[in-house]
């Protein structure tokens, strides 16, 4: 397997299933690897995250520390959740309907937790 696409369809924070895929996805560095940040899964886009409060860790400092991996948020999803406006990390590419599924299509290997 050479392609791995990690699929986000939950709020980064409130259950552990952004940061188990997010650690999967830091172990397959090895490989050409890509989170897609979906549905509520678009949340961890969001610059300036502070999750001190909610005593865990900050998921979008990964973002920033796998420079191998990329992150594309599919932007439908960002706005039906009136998220663009917002301001977005900036390792965070923006897709469309079409180039996100062509993302996925494309990857030899599809994770959905």
């Amino acid at each position: 397997m050479r392609s791995i696409f990690y699929l986000l369809d939950s709020a980064p924070y409130g259950s552990e299933k952004a940061f188990g895929l997010l650690n999967a996805a830091a172990v397959s560095i090895r490989m050409d690897v890509a989170v897609g940040l979906y549905a509520d899964g678009v949340f961890l886009a969001l610059a300036g995250q502070d999750s001190q409060a909610l005593k865990v860790p900050n998921l979008s400092d990964i973002i920033y520390a796998y420079p191998e991996i990329r992150f594309l948020a599919h932007e439908p999803s960002l706005a039906e959740r009136d998220l663009l406006s917002q301001s977005l990390t900036e390792r965070v590419e923006l897709l469309d309907e079409e180039l996100f599924l062509n993302e996925v299509l494309a990857s030899e290997s599809v994770v959905i937790l």
